[in-house]
């Protein structure tokens, strides 16, 4: 698991007024009810964010995290995995979070991502930014279009997805720790090769020496590595606020 439950995100560059933030339901389009979290920004700045969590959902961290975006002028949905599988309960270090994640279909993250997608879209281009599990399935998401303008991910489970079998999708921003094992260079060689191979546009970020879970504002010697992060998504976003 990425992160313990007093980890926190680091704070964004220009810190702004959040308007609201709230624990909300969806709907998918098969009928799914989610938990999600939502955060408003009191200026937005015409780009949204749906965050896709690592392998325990709607974690405190992620509540967090879209309160985060919010205050960089995003309007921004985190998204819990588990409708189908479990109750609305807390997702903390008691969670059996595992028994859930085997249950996981493509086609059930595709149909959240894109209720998700939906609720925003009205208020601007929407880019995923995932974190481990959810920062290869921000990948995946983003690559096979799914009304998306970009796909972000931090040290991204590679194992979780299929590589694409066509493209070119959304562009993505891949952020990864050097010292992360997550996911091996070897790995990551083959499926930027692929990117290549179907004409994804894509950039990619190594933090030498960085762990997985890096962002995060208790690992202090990393908060350079988390701020020049902040700085990347925030330039990849406004590069890239065009729907594909």
């Amino acid at each position: 698991m990425c992160h313990s439950t007093d980890s926190r995100p680091p704070a964004p560059p220009v810190q702004g007024e959040v308007a609201s933030h709230e624990q909300i339901e969806l709907t998918a389009a098969d009928g799914n009810r989610f938990l999600a979290y939502r955060a408003e920004p009191a200026e937005p700045n015409g780009r949204c964010v749906v965050i896709l969590p690592d392998v325990r959902g709607l974690h405190p961290f992620y509540r967090d995290l879209a309160v985060r975006f919010a205050e960089a002028g995003f309007p921004t949905i985190a998204i819990d995995y588990f409708g189908r599988t479990a109750d609305g309960g807390e997702r903390d270090d008691d969670f059996d979070f595992m028994t859930h994640v085997n249950q996981l279909t493509p086609e059930g993250i595709r149909a959240d991502v894109r209720a998700a997608t939906e609720e925003l879209s009205d208020r601007g281009p929407v880019f995923t930014v995932g974190f481990c599990m959810g920062g290869s399935q921000s990948w995946r998401q983003a690559a096979e279009g799914n009304g998306l303008a970009g796909g972000i991910g931090f040290y991204g489970a590679l194992r979780f997805i299929d590589p694409p079998q066509d493209g070119p999708g959304a562009p993505l921003l891949l952020l990864r720790g050097g010292a992360d094992t997550v996911s091996t260079p070897e790995e990551f060689e083959a499926y930027e090769a692929t990117l290549d191979r179907v004409g994804t546009e894509h950039e990619t970020h190594v933090y030498e020496g960085a762990p997985h879970s890096f962002f995060d504002r208790s690992y202090g010697e990393w908060a350079e590595a988390c701020q020049d992060a902040w700085k990347r998504i925030l330039s990849f976003t406004e590069r890239h606020a065009q729907p594909r």
